[in-house]
């Protein structure tokens, strides 16, 4: 039987190279982390906290780890990120879309701001969906496209209207990406983390580190029994990334301890 016996390679992204936005903090920056120590060739982590990014890109390794200042609302710089990505190295395989925003409200459909729309999806919507489009013009030899979507995406909250909305449109955008994309062997996928501790999450909360702390432990880990970490998201991303996950495509990979099921 054809492919019976698979024996993976030791290091699944072997010579690729990667875009992270949102790369600086939380899950972006365990993935470009996950990224180098699978093998990237080149890792370009893009976000708008400079000296942070310039750190983080140093500790990772200069000579296959560079950050690149960009703001995903504002299309031009998203190209520009690309198309400098493309210039340096030659190419681009994956694009890891994970810069993303809060909750600017905990009000309920009945009463909160529209106006607090505009600047969440720009983030969380518009400007994922300036990194897939970029991103899928370039990648003429296929590649793989993941968004960060959200448990957020497959439930419904009592407060946080408005980052719900924006993550059931990260899915949206994936599904109707992959079909469009896939003539041209660009895999769009998503993965929807549970609540991990991570700087976003206590914003959208609003809470201190000890309470935050508290609420990771009581949400994350329904059926799993251990307490979510970045790294777990991580591999996941790593995963889609590689070749090893070449015939998934338009899915959204949950990684929430069993929370959304």
């Amino acid at each position: 039987m054809e492919d019976a016996c698979i024996i993976p390679s030791k290091k699944k992204l072997d010579g690729k190279v990667a875009i992270v936005t949102g790369g600086v903090s939380g899950i972006g920056e365990a993935t470009a982390r996950s990224f180098a120590a699978h093998g990237a060739h080149a890792i370009v982590i893009a976000d708008v906290q400079d000296e942070k990014g310039q750190d983080v890109a140093v500790s990772i390794g200069p000579e296959r780890c560079s950050y690149v200042h960009c703001d995903v609302t504002d299309e031009e710089q998203v190209k520009t990120l690309v198309e400098s990505t493309v210039e340096k190295y030659r190419r681009l395989d994956v694009m890891f879309s994970n810069a993303g925003v809060p909750s600017t409200s905990d009000q309920t459909v009945l009463d909160f701001d529209l106006s607090a729309l505009e600047r969440l999806f720009a983030v969380n919507v518009r400007g994922m969906a300036a990194c897939v489009k970029h991103a899928a013009r370039v990648m003429v030899k296929g590649g793989s496209v993941i968004c960060t979507a959200s448990v957020s995406a497959s439930l419904g909250y009592e407060k946080f209207t408005d980052y719900v909305m924006s993550k059931h449109a990260v899915l949206g955008l994936v599904r109707s990406a992959s079909l469009q994309l896939a003539p041209r062997g660009v895999r769009v996928n998503a993965v929807s983390p549970g609540p991990i501790g991570t700087p976003l999450l206590r914003d959208l909360l609003r809470v201190g580190e000890e309470e935050l702390e508290k609420f990771v432990e009581s949400n994350a880990a329904l059926k799993i029994g251990t307490v979510m970490k970045e790294r777990h998201v991580a591999e996941a991303v790593s995963f889609l990334a590689s070749d090893e996950s070449e015939f998934i495509t338009g899915h959204n990979l949950a990684v929430d301890g069993g929370l959304s099921h």
